[in-house]
């Protein structure tokens, strides 16, 4: 086992994911190319727990500098057709960085990250729309075909998803098209009340704004 390989939480026998940000956050520091083509390398290990971890790493990188992950972007998209979810969980959050320097890669792959946000579980259907909106953010093109359906998602979730997700999409969210979100979550408030309630009313409030 290589000495890099030996820094993630697994193989240190820790329950927690504190090892593997911290070499995440080393790699970075270092730009070690190197490390961290090996560590995307061991993303396709045979152990779960090995290649769990280096997931766990990959996004980490990709929160701090997605374009370090970027050269691995085709394999994120492979994971999201997988059937590990905390494959596919760690596979979409990386993505949902690189979508903020690389939107013409995300949106090249809408139709993948649609599909997970359609069949997935809370956390993973949280971090696709972010990808969805933060590729919508960084393109008006992109934005025309995108920003609808994440106005669609916004019409029709649950309601207690709401705040959560229009949080997510405020990236996405101009002076062109603020006024169709506004509209959008307008009729929808009276659904919430407490947090949630007050959550969505400051997030009105940054929207028009804007």
């Amino acid at each position: 086992m290589s000495n890099l390989l030996s820094r993630l939480g697994y193989l240190q026998t820790r329950r927690d994911r504190t090892p593997n940000l911290d070499l995440a956050r080393d790699l970075v520091a270092r730009n070690d190319i190197t490390g961290i083509r090996e560590i995307a390398e061991n993303m396709w290990n045979d152990n779960k727990h090995i290649h769990s971890d280096c997931m766990n790493v990959m996004y980490e990188i990709a929160i701090i500098d997605p374009n370090l992950v970027m050269p691995y972007a085709a394999d994120f998209i492979k994971f999201l057709k997988g059937k590990h979810q905390n494959m596919v969980r760690g596979a979409i959050t990386a993505l949902a960085e690189i979508a903020k320097v690389r939107p013409d890669f995300t949106f090249k792959h809408l139709d993948d990250i649609k599909k997970i946000k359609e069949t997935s579980s809370e956390i993973t259907l949280d971090k696709s729309i972010s990808a969805l909106a933060n590729t919508s953010a960084e393109n008006e093109e992109y934005g025309k075909v995108i920003f609808p359906y994440l106005l669609n998602h916004l019409s029709t979730c649950r309601f207690k998803e709401m705040p959560e997700h229009a949080e997510r999409i405020l990236p996405a969210v101009n002076e062109d098209n603020k006024y169709e979100f506004i509209k959008t979550l307008e009729k929808r408030i009276e659904e919430l009340s407490g947090s949630d309630f007050t959550r969505l009313k400051k997030i009105l409030r940054i929207a028009e704004k804007l």
